[in-house]
């Protein structure tokens, strides 16, 4: 049986814009990246003999470890971003990318986009130097649009309408890791958030898993600044089976042992979207932040949880804050543990 034959790419106005090399920029968190990675599938679907390369932020690069799609990853050193820009500028332009997709909206990617020497530029029009690019598209946060719906429109005129999911690709030496983990029913707990006020309170995280059935694995997960976090929840909850991950395992390999996980719990962070990117069940805890965002996950199998009673502050930011404006902090405080319980394996 032979495979279908690739999507015709839609046919523009005036002369056809060459696709053989493509450039996509994200140098955002984490779970910006994942958010990106529709943009490198629906590119692929349409051009499959591009080649595909893609500039994040160092430290991110991980997450694309033998992909499939992708020609290049090039890491920017952002604690270096001013000393290292010119540098990096020049390796993109002998590059001569045909199309340069710019998805972040700062000013410094903007002039990448700008001088990369591409002919066709496009980037979302909150960026300060998107009246230097070939094509610039609106972005705007509101109910009912996810982000990316959002990346995907920068593409739209290259590709088509239709919605692509996130998907991040763990190798088989991945899966070969994390698969003496897997011995029984277990869940995942993400507990840490870079925001104060996006974090499930400690105490919160404790109570709940001393509701947790003795005989289901908890592996707590995170980046090895969570190790402390991790290892105080474990270690005051008294779970007879809980494991403490958190650093010790590579995104790609946390992303596999989330996939067949019986539920993972996070707050609005970037675990959520790792499991998104695998298509494992996730439940989610809004805290001062809210799905209508833009930022919620989206596995087949996905719960958000947040506060039931209406608070005049929530939400009070898009990213969060170190503290509560506010001083009370009830969009986490009064989340009960019951919710969570509601969405054990």
């Amino acid at each position: 049986m032979t495979n279908p034959p690739p999507p015709t790419p839609p046919q523009g106005e005036g002369e056809k814009t060459e696709m053989h090399k493509i450039l996509v920029i994200q140098t955002a968190s984490i779970g910006d990246v994942i958010l990106a990675t529709p943009v490198i599938e629906k590119l692929h679907r349409f051009y499959p003999e591009a080649r595909i390369d893609f500039l994040l932020k160092k430290g991110c690069e991980g997450l694309f470890k033998g992909h499939p799609f992708l020609n290049e990853v090039i890491a920017w050193d952002k604690k270096k971003k001013f000393s290292s820009f010119l540098p990096l500028l020049s390796e993109i332009r002998k590059k001569k990318y045909d199309v340069v997709v710019d998805i972040q909206r700062f000013a410094l990617t903007g002039l990448l986009t700008a001088f990369s020497g591409s002919k066709s530029t496009i980037g979302f029009d909150k960026n300060p130097l998107s009246r230097f690019f070939s094509k610039k598209i609106g972005h705007e946060i509101r109910e009912g649009i996810h982000e990316v719906n959002r990346n995907l429109s920068l593409i739209r005129d290259l590709t088509d309408d239709s919605f692509e999911k996130p998907q991040i690709y763990p190798t088989s030496g991945d899966v070969q890791k994390i698969s003496m983990y897997k011995s029984g029913v277990y869940c995942t707990i993400a507990p840490a958030s870079l925001w104060f006020t996006k974090q499930y309170p400690l105490d919160k995280w404790i109570e709940f898993i001393k509701h947790i059935p003795p005989e289901t694995i908890i592996y707590f997960l995170g980046s090895d600044t969570d190790a402390d976090l991790c290892e105080e929840i474990l270690r005051s909850s008294g779970h007879s089976k809980s494991v403490n991950l958190a650093g010790k395992l590579t995104f790609l390999e946390s992303a596999a042992l989330m996939k067949d996980a019986g539920m993972n719990f996070t707050n609005d962070s970037a675990p959520m979207h790792l499991a998104s990117a695998v298509n494992a069940p996730v439940t989610v805890i809004y805290c001062s932040t809210v799905p209508g965002f833009g930022f919620g996950p989206l596995s087949d199998s996905s719960y958000i949880i947040e506060v039931r009673e209406f608070l005049y502050c929530r939400p009070c930011g898009l990213h969060g804050f170190k503290q509560c404006p506010e001083k009370h902090f009830r969009c986490a405080t009064t989340i009960s543990v019951e919710q969570l319980i509601e969405k054990l394996p």
